[in-house]
Order: C-alpha cells, then structure tokens, then sequence
C-alpha cells in the first residue's frame, strides 16, 4: 500500500484556511494534513476554525521563519500556501534559501481564495515562484498568463482550477416566491458606517415588506475577531442601533455558509465569494447596485453575470438567475440537478451555451489538470530552486520590505532571534507568552474597532 503523502498548509485567516486545507484535499485526495496558521492580526480563534469545518491532523501557530524551520526539518510532499501576496513571497525567498540549487523539496502551491478583483499584477507577481498558481476560472488564468508573460516571466505555473468548496445540492425551489434570503455581509465592503447602515437598513426593510419571509444577515465574525480583511464597522453594532431594532422576521447569523445556502431561496450580497457558491447551486443571487457598480466594492466583476440588482427591485420581487456562459467563464458551473436538460427551449439553449463554454476546461473535474502537474512534480528526484519573479536585482526597493516583515533578510534568511528555541523553555513561559499575545491582539482588535472611528470621525469635524 502506498504511503500517504504528507500535505503542509500555512494560512493566514479563517477563510484562506478553509480554501487551503479543500484545495490540499482536491490536490492530493489521501494524505495527512498539517495545518499551520501564520501568526498575524487575523489568526482565527477556536470558534472561527470550528465554523469553517475543515480538520487538520496537527494545527499549531508559527511565523514565518518557524515555518521554514519546519519544512526543512520535517519532509512535507507539498506545501499549500494559503497566505496574503506578501507572505507568500516571503514564504518562497525562504524556500529559496533553504534549497539553492535543485534539490529533493516540496511542491508549493498557492493561488487566491475568490474573486481577484483588486492588485491583479501586484498581488500575482508576489506569488510567482511557486511550482502551482491555480486560478478559479478560464477568465482568471487567461488574466494570470497575460501578467506574467507581460513582464517576461514564466507563466506556466498558472493553472485552471475552480473554488475548491464549490458543492452543495443543487437549488430546488418550494415555490414561486422566496422564503429566505440571505444577507451575505463583509467586513470591509463597504467600509463606511453610512453605507453599512444604509445596506442592513434595508435588509430590514426587506423583512418588514414581506413578513412571509424570513431575512438572515450571515456574518464573518463576531466582534473582537478578525477575518481576511479589518471590519470598523460590526453589523452587530449597528444592529442595535436601528430604531426598534430588527424586525422579528430579520436576524443575524453565524455559520458555516454552504449550510446557511442549504436552506436559502436568494442570496444578497455585494461582491461576497458567496455568491459564487450559490451561483454554483442555481440559487438566485442579486449582487447589489445600491451604492454604484465600482471597482472600489468589487461587484463590476459580476458585469454580465445577470445578477446585478438594487434592493427596489428584490422588494418588487425579482429573483436574480445567473448568465450561464458567465458563468461558465468564471468556473461557476450550476450544480448538476435531475432537471437539467428536460425545462423547455430557453433551458435547453442555455444548457447547450454552458456546455459549449465549458468543453475541455473546469468540466467535470476542475482539478484533473493541478492533479496530473503535482504528481509530476512529485515524481521527479529533484526540483529546481524557486524562481521567483521579485529579487534584489528586479525590485531593490521593495522586495527587502517584504521580506524584513516576515523577519526574513533580504537573501531569504531568517534575522538573527526570528526563530526562537523551543528547547528549555518552560511549559509555564510558553503559556505566558501566548496569553500575552492574545492580550496584544484583543488590544489592536479593540483599537481598529473602537477607537479609530471615533479618531476618524473627530478628524473630520
């Protein structure tokens, strides 16, 4: 029997760990999986892990450098990196150092966890060097190729994937009419306290014009926690500031959101990755105009997907669906359900247009491609150094800045003190310090939470 091979994940936030331990699963289906969460502002506490529902073997919490240690130390067959631009490239100057010429290493696999709507160049740049770079669609690796290829680098690391928790049962509608519409809140879209009162305002009125339905604002996190991007403005908060509150038809969730959509008739958003799971499962999905089409909020990426709607028109009852070539091009495809191909003319064109958009890409299996490439590359004896794009000599003014906040010099090795022995430290002392750093971020989630909009509000008086 073969041995399973050892899959290392490193993640930066709740929902990069959630994408990074899936892909692992899509990648290598039988391995043992380590998980490691970098240590920074947004590690996930207990209760988000728990949410997103992904186990590891092992999970502990590292920097950086201690995660290099770790994967020269310990043989690890691939190495996911679920991490922001910046981490990742710190990760590869890292791995870099540790295997200078070619050498028996771990495949590295990064990519994004949803829609890339903002810093395309320099968020790709700081991944390039990794032996994978899945993109989520078509239209996000024909996106990838073009950059790297537009600065001369190689781009054949680039391969089409899809979301790898894109699943669920496919949408069965009850009836005519919606039952239960979800919210899809972010933290940081929008981010004024104006805009973020006027959307849950709405939602409330929403439940208020159609007491037959029940309205769920989904949340990230619960005050005091901290996701892939800073939220100033908890919906929590502002909720209990609405006159009379929430209406009893309207509240607030937590929960793992393939389980929220289980039961959800449509979804709400402005430019939430969730609408791409409810896409995936033909649940009607309105991407929300209220506050303008604007890269700023990222929902012009939906342009052409069909769902673009204000809230006037989902109290006038409109029930968003989904362009099915757009669909097709973003690797979003409808779930597969009993009726597919038996509706009439309409359905059965729309299905022949999806089918036709999708022949020989994502299809039937997204990653049988990424697959085929890291058993390739585990098969070889040896593995070049990692190559990437950024060096001292291509970005002198940048790269060391990077690196230098990971603890990292700027030929990729750890600072003097970045990596601290674990051996002779009392149980007692490692407890100190952990408390001690939870009792840092309780204090900066408070600050970005509490006090700097009152700081930014007095600013503006």
């Amino acid at each position: 029997m073969p041995e399973r091979k050892r899959v290392a994940v490193l993640a930066d936030s709740d929902t990069r760990w959630k994408w990074g331990a899936l892909t692992a699963r899509r990648l290598v289906p039988d391995h043992q999986l380590t998980g490691f969460l970098l240590r920074g502002r947004a590690t996930p506490t207990a209760r988000q892990l728990g949410e997103v529902g992904v186990r590891a073997d092992r999970l502990s919490e590292v920097t950086c450098a201690e995660f290099l240690a770790e994967i020269e130390r310990e043989r690890y067959d691939v190495v996911v990196l679920a991490l922001v631009g910046g981490a990742v490239q710190a990760v590869l100057h890292g791995a870099r150092a540790l295997w200078p010429t070619p050498a028996e290493r771990p495949v590295l696999v990064t990519g994004y966890v949803g829609v890339v709507y903002e810093k395309l160049a320099d968020g790709l740049l700081l991944r390039h060097g990794a032996d994978l770079v899945l993109a989520n669609s078509r239209h996000d690796a024909q996106r990838f190729r073009a950059v790297y290829e537009g600065v001369g680098a190689d781009a054949a690391a680039v391969t089409e994937t899809a979301l790898p928790f894109l699943g669920g049962a496919p949408y069965e509608p009850a009836g005519s009419r919606a039952r239960t519409v979800v919210f899809a809140v972010q933290p940081s879209v929008p981010d004024s306290r104006a805009d973020r009162s006027y959307l849950l305002e709405r939602a409330a009125g929403h439940a208020r014009k159609h007491p037959d339905r029940e309205v769920l604002i989904k949340l990230r996190s619960k005050p005091g926690e901290h996701t892939t991007h800073l939220e100033e403005q908890p919906y929590q908060r502002l909720a209990e500031r609405i006159p009379g509150g929430l209406p009893p038809n309207c509240r607030l969730v937590y929960g793992n959101m393939g389980e929220v959509l289980d039961g959800a008739d449509l979804l709400v958003t402005v430019s939430s990755t969730a609408a791409l799971e409810s896409l995936h499962r033909a649940i009607p999905t309105a991407i929300l105009t209220d506050l303008g089409i604007r890269e700023a909020l990222g929902n012009h990426h939906f342009l052409g997907s069909g769902c673009l709607a204000s809230w006037d028109q989902l109290d006038s009852g409109l029930l968003p669906t989904g362009d099915p070539l757009w669909l097709a091009a973003q690797g979003v495809l409808p779930a597969p359900g009993p009726d597919r191909g038996t509706g009439g003319a309409a359905d059965r064109a729309a299905d022949r247009a999806t089918d036709r958009a999708t022949d020989g890409a994502a299809g039937a299996d997204a990653y049988a491609v990424a697959r085929a490439k890291v058993a390739g590359l585990l098969a070889a004896t040896r593995l070049p150094s990692p190559a990437p794009y950024y060096t001292c000599t291509t970005a002198p003014g940048y790269l060391p800045g990077i690196l230098a906040r990971h603890h990292l010099a700027p030929d990729g090795t750890p600072l003097a003190g970045a990596v601290r022995p674990a051996a002779g430290e009392s149980r007692l002392r490692r407890r100190l310090r952990g408390h001690l750093r939870e009792a840092a971020r309780g204090a900066y989630r408070h600050g970005v939470q509490r006090v700097a909009p009152v700081i930014r509000r007095l600013g503006e008086l």
